[in-house]
């Protein structure tokens, strides 16, 4: 299968069920901390805390919301063209003894996720780290699982899953493309 998986609206309920997902998990979201992961893992935790703050008083979006740049923690970097190293921000209060959620927009491997685990680790000390993704494909490497999941889109490793967000591609799509089955 080729093509557009999810659209505009689709998207926006996946990420609007994954926010009362959160919400539930953690009986309200007193301590949750949401960081995305570069690239879109980052304006997809936004909009999420956007949503749990449509819903629990209290909540702010902006202070609860940060990125996490893993590029240094990646187990690839001698395969990859040289990358710019990015910005971490945190919340002013930090993430210790929070609830830290990761976003990111693809689930694969787990290798990014293993990487994102071992910044956390530098960073502070969370009472918990969950896991929120957009799509999930499959095909791990590593023993690691999410906790929220927007679609799961089994693929061949031959294919490719694309996310498009507003913020930075124009539209909100995810497009499957390439690969036999």
């Amino acid at each position: 299968m080729t093509g557009t998986i999810l659209g505009a609206p689709d998207v926006a309920r996946a990420l609007t069920r994954i926010a009362h997902e959160i919400i539930e998990r953690n009986d309200g979201a007193a301590d949750i901390v949401l960081l995305g992961i570069p690239t879109r893992g980052e304006p997809l935790a936004r909009r999420l805390a956007q949503r749990i703050a449509d819903v629990e008083s209290g909540f702010d979006a902006a202070d609860r919301c940060g990125s996490l740049d893993i590029t240094m923690y990646r187990d690839d970097l001698h395969k990859q063209p040289t990358r710019s190293i990015g910005a971490t921000t945190l919340p002013a209060a930090g993430i210790d003894d929070a609830v830290v959620v990761l976003v990111d927009d693809v689930f694969h491997t787990g290798r990014t996720i293993r990487a994102a685990l071992d910044a956390v680790k530098d960073l502070g000390r969370p009472r918990a780290v969950q896991l929120a993704v957009l799509v999930d494909r499959g095909h791990r490497e590593l023993p690691i699982r999410a906790d929220f999941v927007g679609k799961n889109i089994p693929t061949a490793r031959s294919e490719r899953v694309a996310v498009h967000l507003e913020e930075i591609d124009g539209e909100d799509a995810v497009i499957l493309t390439g690969g036999e089955r």
